[in-house]
Parts: structure tokens; C-alpha cells; sequence
């Protein structure tokens, strides 16, 4: 997993409350057995119609947002089930923060776990972004993880909260076998005694 530090992306907002995990990747798509792949499906049934025309109004249509990297989101972003294929295709499609007022549980303990950074933020915050994301063409956030802020190059800057273990592994690129593998020594001294 790379590690995370900064971050500065071009922004898209989906405005939908309760994006659920079979919107982000339709259970059509789960059949893959490897991680990637899956970006192209994104919001799937959002993207194109039934006869697979392109629906332009759809933000991750639109010429503006081509590109981002940075989504922002309305309240309980990733709920429904828990398939873990719903990160890898925010990942895939090239998105590496995702800004909402709040996230299903474990669609949040995944991103963690696949290298995004989900980051929570109180509704007028958000609507804040929102706004200015609708305003300006080719809007960027820059999210300092070191510092817990984001920020725009219009002087808004909204400092964010974080669990200091999550931010630690994002900071330094581990995933619960990166976190293992730092302990190989030992594990490889306790194996060569126990042979």
C-alpha cells in the first residue's frame, strides 16, 4: 500500500444521501477475483443507461470532472453490504479521498484497509465544498494528512479528525500485512526455533 500524506485532486461532487455499496459497484461486476478492474464500473447503473448510452448529467460524465480524485458525498456514504469491492473501485477509478458528513462502518473500516483516506466532515462543511466545487471549474482540495486539514487556493482551510492508529498507517502505507511483515524478523526467528 502506498503511504499517505498529501493529496491535492481535482474534486467531484455526487450529490446522493445513502450511496449504498450496490450503486458504487453493481453485484454484476463482483464475479473478478483480483483487486483491480473494477474502477471502470463505478456508479455503473449512474453512468449509462439501460441501452448503454452515457448519461451526461452524471458528474463522473462530465468533462469538468474528468480526472478527480477527490469525491465528496452526502451522509451514510458506502452503506448496504459489506463487499469490500466497493473501495477497490473508488481506488481503481482513481479516487483517493472521499469527503462526507458520514460513512457506513464498515465501507469506512475498508478504505482504510485499501489505502483511501474517508474523511468525515459536519453537513455544512460539506455543502460548503459542495458549493464551492459547483462554482469553480476545475476545483482542487489539497488534504494534508499530517496535518489533519484540508484546504482550497481560495483560503479555506477546514481542519478534519481522525483516529491517530488509522492516520499512522495511512501515513506510513500499511495495511494489516504491511503492520505483520514489520515484525518478520521475529516471526522468521520464532519459526527457525520451532522447526
Amino acid at each position: 500500500m502506498e503511504a499517505f500524506k498529501h493529496h491535492t485532486g481535482l474534486a467531484v461532487p455526487v450529490d446522493r444521501v445513502n450511496i449504498d455499496t450496490d450503486a458504487i459497484i453493481p453485484k454484476q461486476f463482483l464475479k473478478r477475483i483480483e483487486r483491480t478492474g473494477f474502477g471502470q464500473y463505478l456508479f455503473f447503473e449512474w453512468r449509462w443507461d439501460e441501452s448503454g448510452e452515457v448519461i451526461e448529467q452524471f458528474p463522473l460524465n462530465q468533462p469538468r470532472y474528468q480526472g478527480a480524485s477527490v469525491l465528496l458525498a452526502r451522509a451514510n456514504f458506502g452503506c448496504g453490504s459489506s463487499r469490500e469491492h466497493a473501495p477497490w473501485a473508488i481506488q481503481d477509478y482513481g479516487f483517493k479521498v472521499v469527503i462526507a458528513p458520514s460513512f457506513a462502518d464498515i465501507f469506512y473500516n475498508n478504505c482504510f484497509k485499501n489505502g483511501i483516506l474517508p474523511i468525515r466532515l459536519t453537513e455544512e462543511q460539506v455543502e460548503e465544498l459542495f458549493q464551492r466545487t459547483g462554482k469553480e471549474v476545475g476545483y482542487q482540495l489539497t488534504v494534508d494528512l499530517e496535518g489533519k486539514t484540508i484546504s482550497d487556493n481560495k483560503g479555506l482551510v477546514i481542519p478534519f479528525d481522525l483516529d491517530e492508529h488509522r492516520r499512522k498507517f495511512l501515513l506510513l502505507g500499511l495495511d494489516d500485512i504491511g503492520l505483520t511483515l514489520q515484525h518478520e524478523a521475529a516471526i522468521s526467528a520464532y519459526e527457525a526455533a520451532h522447526r
